[in-house]
């Protein structure tokens, strides 16, 4: 039943999406060559705002809890959990004070309107998941990047999409990476809880009233632990917070 009540309620909620991410693709070229990363990084927040408020209409409410444990004025690496492109929304928005910056797939970065443009120009990096001699130095620049202006990564040592919430592998090498060219940085890791549900039939019709979480764990600095330590700690913090 909630698959055909769904069908409506899709179509409009596509439409409100559609005009968000195409208006602010303008509005971010102007934000980011006339006024600037500052102009840009605000645009983007607000986009994310629009996708939250796109997505209510099909029952979906967004929450966030343990912001208050995230250091102050110190490069943050983020390890999250992946369950739909709405984690990534969350953590945009939610976590904005931060910066958090992607390590993405290449395909994101072009022909989406507003989100290639921001994963190209914002600061995240693309990789080519087929070519790990190009990605371990992507993700390279991005520790440097972060270490040098006290901002965050986010990474999804997954690597793709859970569609039923059950984590998967977690793969070590790029977080390994951060944690060497960020050395001042913490790790934190983030718990993702719901946003597959809002595609549990897929791309069309939408999962109507996913309750999506995101919950911040203790920071962890990097510095405390061996890598092999830091990695089992953060990967059994997220894992042992899904629902």
């Amino acid at each position: 039943m909630q698959k055909i009540v769904s069908y409506p309620i899709s179509i409009l909620y596509y439409i409100l999406l559609s005009f968000s991410l195409l208006i602010f693709h303008p509005i971010q070229w102007i934000c980011l060559n006339v006024f600037g990363y500052q102009a840009h990084k605000t645009s983007v927040d607000i986009l994310q705002w629009f996708l939250m408020r796109s997505a209510n209409v099909l029952g979906t409410t967004f929450s966030v809890k343990g912001r208050e444990k995230l250091p102050v004025g110190k490069p943050i690496i983020y390890v999250s959990n992946h369950q739909s492109m709405f984690d990534i929304v969350s953590i945009i928005w939610f976590l904005r004070a931060t910066h958090p910056k992607f390590v993405s797939k290449k395909e994101l970065g072009k022909g989406i309107p507003s989100v290639s443009y921001n994963l190209k120009h914002g600061g995240s990096v693309l990789i080519d998941r087929k070519d790990p001699k190009q990605a371990l130095p992507t993700i390279k620049g991005l520790g440097q990047y972060i270490q040098k202006y006290n901002r965050s990564a986010v990474i999804f040592p997954e690597g793709t999409r859970s569609k039923t919430g059950e984590p998967k592998r977690f793969s070590e090498n790029g977080l390994k990476m951060l944690c060497k060219f960020a050395s001042d940085a913490y790790v934190v890791p983030l718990t993702i809880n719901n946003s597959w549900k809002m595609f549990r039939f897929g791309m069309f019709p939408m999962g109507l009233g996913s309750q999506i979480s995101l919950e911040v764990h203790d920071p962890m600095k990097i510095s405390d632990y061996d890598f092999q330590t830091l990695f089992e700690k953060t990967e059994q913090a997220i894992v042992s917070s899904i629902k």
